[in-house]
């Protein structure tokens, strides 16, 4: 494996929450009203700094997907999903698109959210 050239973003940014690696920004937020094991998550049109797990299907409340795991290039932690293959035809919107769950990541949330990620810490501490 080659050397990782990490992508400065500028403006709102999103990080992870460990190594503060650049990860998105706002303005490519699709969606908020995403859920995750760990609480609420965001749907984001591109997501930077970070590596693909393998491909795998995944049964998920709106249907089945093949999605592959994606972790922050920094320090490896997992930082949510990448939509591969949407097997319903109403949601295949999704294909290509990040959701990043907001226990692991900072950034300009607004105070409802910036609440469910602090709770969100508090259960994985």
């Amino acid at each position: 494996m080659g050397r990782v050239f990490i992508v400065d973003l500028e403006g709102e940014v999103y990080s992870c929450i460990h190594c503060k690696t650049h990860l998105t920004k706002d303005q490519d937020i699709i969606s908020k009203s995403f859920k995750s094991r760990g609480g609420q998550a965001y749907l984001f049109s591109e997501v930077v700094n970070v590596s693909t797990g393998n491909k795998e299907d995944r049964m998920m409340i709106t249907g089945l997907y093949t999605v592959t795991d994606i972790f922050c290039v920094g320090c490896g932690l997992n930082v949510g999903w990448k939509y591969v293959t949407a097997h319903d035809v109403s949601q295949k919107y999704k294909e290509g698109k990040s959701v990043l769950e907001l226990y692991k990541i900072v950034g300009p949330h607004d105070s409802n959210d910036l609440v469910c990620q602090q709770v969100s810490q508090l259960m994985i501490q």
